[in-house]
């Protein structure tokens, strides 16, 4: 089990870091917002201990899922002859659908039932790709509400996975870059930037709007989608509540939350729920 989880928290980190580089070399050359270096350098550590929090929490979860031999319940015929050479696109749109569904529905709970948690990234006024840190207990729910449900369907072109992954962490990344380049018509279908800086607008007429990392396909079956306007660019963050500056921030921002609604007279802690 350990040598399965060590050999996951390595990959973890090099999917993390080629598309942390990608990400940060767009901003910088198309940037919207230019954010004061202080902030950047919160976010990177604050984002380099959550990546090992997170990369260290799913490669348990890989190693102990090895060891015990979980077994895919359904089994994805990308690999059939139908699908042919096209399976090498097939089998990671289809692997990034069946992600982003759960991760649709974690993340409205997260919105609805452990927002305390959850506003720690929404805290986030100066969101880069290296400001998009999450609170320290979040990877462990989204293994919960993730990883282990799409862990039991699987796909027959398997070889693939790899390739959806690291695409998906790069999307993840992009869309909370504050640069001028986007998905453009693409951007009806897949996530962007301005998609995303909706879901995270401190305008109450964005709360609980477009909820999914991947595709749309998902905030428009269950009526959650927002589709920006051309130049719709909100301030990110949440009314009366700082972004954390420090570690004991970061941490405790979830036991501070009654306090921090306490004195938010505009109550856009409390209405960022379904």
């Amino acid at each position: 089990m350990l040598e399965q989880a060590r050999t996951a928290f390595v990959a973890s980190l090099h999917v993390w870091g080629v598309s942390f580089a990608i990400v940060t070399a767009i901003e910088l050359l198309a940037p919207r917002s230019r954010y004061p270096v202080d902030g950047r350098l919160h976010g990177l550590l604050f984002w380099t201990i959550w990546l090992a929090i997170s990369a260290l929490t799913y490669a348990l979860f890989r190693g102990i899922w090895a060891t015990i031999g979980v077994a895919p319940l359904i089994v994805l015929p990308t690999g059939a002859r139908w699908a042919g050479p096209l399976a090498v696109v097939v089998a990671p749109i289809l692997g990034a659908l069946v992600y982003d569904f759960f991760f649709y529905w974690c993340h409205r709970a997260q919105h609805r039932w452990l927002w305390r948690y959850h506003a720690v990234h929404h805290s986030i006024r100066e969101m880069s790709a290296v400001n998009a840190w999450h609170h320290p207990v979040e990877p462990l729910l989204q293994v919960l509400l993730i990883a282990i449900p799409t862990s039991l369907i699987a796909s027959e072109a398997a070889p693939v996975v790899p390739v959806a992954l690291m695409l998906m962490q790069l999307q993840s990344q992009f869309i909370h870059s504050p640069t001028r380049w986007h998905f453009g018509p693409a951007a009806a279908v897949l996530v962007d930037n301005r998609f995303h800086r909706i879901h995270h607008s401190v305008e109450e007429r964005h709360f609980d709007r477009n909820f999914g990392a991947f595709t749309t396909l998902w905030d428009r079956l269950f009526g959650t989608v927002w589709m920006p306007a051309r130049d719709e660019w909100p301030d990110t963050g949440i009314a009366e509540v700082d972004q954390p500056r420090t570690l004991r921030d970061w941490v405790m921002l979830p036991a501070d939350y009654d306090r921090a609604v306490g004195r938010n007279v505009e109550r856009t802690v409390a209405a960022q729920r379904i």
